[in-house]
């Protein structure tokens, strides 16, 4: 079954966004000083990322229906991640500072504006 090419254009152009998206937070892992630093943006890549991927799966398997339906099973993939990538995020920063404490290391400054 061939796809209509406004749809191949759009899924094309969606991945491409994507895989900026990761190529960015590549960057950013390589260039930002401190692990603090590099866990926020494969964190936020991971899932914007997995957002245009679901929006570009949407797409391209919602063209292949019969009646035009959306296929909506794709959903259950970017649930899972959206819940999982922030909560990894933030045990594997507790973890690290648990180990910064542990070793008498110094911490990185607190927020702004708390106390």
């Amino acid at each position: 079954m061939n796809l209509p090419p406004w749809t191949e254009i759009l899924v094309a152009v969606l991945l491409l966004a994507s895989g900026v998206v990761v190529l960015l937070a590549a960057l950013g892992l390589w260039r930002l000083p401190d692990f603090f630093s590099r866990m926020h943006s494969p964190a936020l890549a991971s899932t914007l990322g997995a957002w245009i991927v679901t929006f570009a799966s949407i797409v391209h398997f919602s063209s292949h229906t019969e009646e035009g339906a959306l296929a909506l099973h794709v959903w259950l993939i970017i649930i899972v991640l959206s819940i999982t990538a922030p909560v990894t995020t933030m045990v594997l920063a507790r973890a690290a500072l648990f180990r910064r404490r542990q070793a008498g290391d110094p911490l990185p400054p607190p927020l702004a504006g708390r106390r």
